[in-house]
């Protein structure tokens, strides 16, 4: 029995070796080896910790592990490489031995960022945290120096292997880490897609509704059935090009709807780890989604979604393990440590240090998902190579339950540390955000990404609002998310017509919009007035209180703020103006369009720039209320 925890560090040597290893590697047969031993290494670990803890669960994980990384997964890749022929990975982007050096360095840096959590640890192998963090860095490393498939899917599942070896050693078996399953599939080319679920202690009638999800829950529900009714005239078009055959519609459909759930499930669970789990069965979802017409762009769009996504709700898993590190300290292992309300509840108990490490690793990964600068380049593709319904979805429902996650992660954060940090955090790159989007726009040809651009503008402004806090700022800040979720999706409703009237998403080939059908061109025209915060819609109420607070609380920003927004204004109207008054040929469609959808949503947004129902304003000034800052 003494034995045991060093042979359990043992194990963790063993792993952070194949991982150093595994950078250094070229051969793809080599590190698909490589990976398996890695996975034989965890197994062991985990066996030898749930004998010393008596925790069973543990052995469910060793079993399962054992059985996918170590003999499904590789034996699936080793006929992915034999169908392929991609033996050898010549094509790396940073020479072996460049990549050996930023190695060691990330190594020396991951065990001097998590010596002083260690010690906090209360687990045998608390002290192995550094070679978690390693291992992830290690993964991540040889995910953006290699260019082919293959090794970023094994650099993948790599980084997952860390992240469970620390959830598993340094919280002695956090609850949400046992791991259910690795479904892995190749879609034309090299596609694979992991699916990753995790058994959850804690009961589900933990569910929790307080007024800053009650909201965002009627908003989601309202958007995804609004779309739902949008998508049934415009897939039958898509059906009709060739686009669609009735077992995609299928699929389409069936993860639409799956779709939905996850995002209602991750708004109304009182459980941070189930939130997790949501964001990542949404960005699997969301994967298939964006691939449907399986055309060469969207499988290449989706891969790029999924890598990046991916990657960024793997750091977010990273941050919710030393969240509940944390919190177990407080309210014990059996106390639900991931529970929202006993968070909440606490937070100003939790350990400064952990916090803060924590919410940088949850602010990367929830903030890739909600498409902030720099993590943002799989937004523009997601957008302009699938569906428009799912464009619509994305930016007026996943940004949003992605900012609700980080907003949650605030709450926490800032009565830890008792400053600013989370708020600076997100005013900085926010502005950063709204500012290069801004620029992006005006150099865009395709109009789906040029709005997919335009909704990172708006997440960039949302993000600001949020980073300065206070009642008027949080209160700006959930009004312009609103309005945006309202307003944005009611454009790629008409630009989805639009393109598929014109027959490409090009904007110099889609002219006189409003000739051909005028229900088109004016919802066209009044949604792009409305985004770009002309009165009276109500994105100009909620980024003039936006403005008016940052005038007054960070007057080092208002210019970036106008310079911003005024460029994105004038990027937007000289692209769209053609598009909507110009001289066309087109034809009609065969099928009228659905338009009800977007005079709705337009109408909404008009309303709300006129006048808040007072049930609303209740909910905002109580949502408000919640998030805090130090703002007036």
């Amino acid at each position: 029995m003494k034995y045991i925890p060093q042979l359990i560090n043992l194990c963790a040597t063993v792993i952070l070796l194949l991982s150093f290893a595994m950078i250094s590697q070229r051969r793809i047969v080599s590190l698909i080896n490589l990976f398996m031993l890695q996975g034989l290494a965890l197994v062991i670990a985990s066996v030898l910790l749930g004998y010393v803890t008596h925790q069973n669960e543990l052995y469910v994980s060793a079993a399962l592990t054992l059985v996918l990384k170590v003999m499904l997964i590789p034996w699936l890749l080793h006929v992915v490489v034999r169908r392929l022929n991609v033996r050898w990975d010549v094509e790396t982007l940073i020479n072996i031995p460049t990549t050996m050096l930023v190695g060691i360095g990330l190594v020396i840096f991951s065990f001097s960022l998590a010596l002083p959590i260690s010690r906090l640890s209360s687990s045998m192998a608390g002290g192995s945290l550094g070679i978690a963090l390693a291992c992830v860095l290690l993964s991540f490393l040889m995910m953006i120096t290699r260019s082919k498939a293959v090794p970023q899917v094994i650099g993948f599942l790599s980084m997952e292997n860390g992240l469970i070896f620390a959830a598993t050693t340094v919280t002695n078996g956090m609850p949400m880490i046992v791991e259910f399953g690795v479904a892995l599939d190749v879609l034309v080319g090299v596609l694979i897609r992991g699916v990753f679920m995790f058994q959850i202690r804690e009961q589900f009638d933990s569910l929790f509704i307080d007024p800053l999800n009650v909201f965002m829950v009627t908003l989601t529900a309202f958007v995804g059935l609004t779309t739902a009714i949008f998508s049934r005239p415009y897939m039958r078009v898509e059906q009709d090009h060739g686009k669609m055959t009735p077992p995609r519609m299928r699929l389409y459909h069936g993860m639409y709807q799956l779709f939905s759930c996850t995002m209602l499930l991750g708004l109304t669970t009182n459980n941070l780890g189930i939130l997790w789990v949501a964001m990542e069965a949404a960005t699997l979802t969301t994967v298939l989604l964006v691939s449907v017409y399986r055309t060469p762009a969207s499988l290449e769009a989706a891969w790029k979604y999924f890598i990046l996504c991916g990657v960024g709700i793997a750091l977010a898993l990273f941050g919710t393990i030393l969240l509940y590190m944390a919190a177990e300290k407080v309210v014990g292992p059996e106390g639900g440590a991931l529970l929202w309300t006993n968070l909440d509840a606490v937070k100003s108990q939790l350990d400064p240090h952990i916090i803060t490490l924590a919410f940088a690793f949850l602010f990367i990964g929830y903030g890739t998902k909600v498409g902030m600068v720099p993590l943002h380049s799989w937004l523009p593709d997601a957008h302009a190579e699938g569906p428009t319904p799912v464009s619509a979805v994305l930016s007026g429902l996943l940004l949003n339950v992605a900012m609700y996650a980080l907003l949650r992660c605030k709450v926490l954060t800032d009565g830890a540390l008792q400053r600013p940090l989370a708020g600076q955090l997100m005013m900085g790159f926010g502005l950063l955000s709204l500012v290069v989007a801004a620029f992006f726009l005006s150099r865009q040809k395709d109009v789906k990404r040029m709005f997919s651009y335009s909704s990172i503008e708006h997440m960039g402004l949302i993000m600001f609002a949020f980073g300065m806090g206070g009642p008027v700022a949080n209160f700006a800040g959930l009004l312009h998310m609103t309005v945006h979720s309202l307003i944005k999706s009611a454009i790629f409703f008409t630009v989805g017509h639009a393109a598929q009237k014109a027959g490409t998403q090009v904007m110099s080939e889609i002219r006189g919009l409003i000739k051909v059908n005028p229900r088109v061109g004016w919802g066209m025209m009044l949604g792009v007035m409305a985004i770009l915060g002309m009165p009276p819609f109500g994105v100009f109420a909620s980024e003039f209180l936006i403005l008016t607070t940052a005038m007054r609380e960070q007057p080092w920003a208002a210019p970036f703020l106008f310079f911003a927004l005024g460029l994105a204004f004038a990027s937007v109207l000289v692209r769209v103006l053609p598009m909507v008054f110009g001289e066309t040929s087109l034809k009609p469609l065969a099928h009228p369009p659905a338009l009800l959808p977007v005079f709705v949503h337009l109408g909404l947004g008009l309303v709300l720039g006129l006048f808040i129902p007072p049930y609303l304003n209740q909910w905002y000034v109580q949502a408000a209320g919640m998030l805090g800052g130090v703002g007036r």
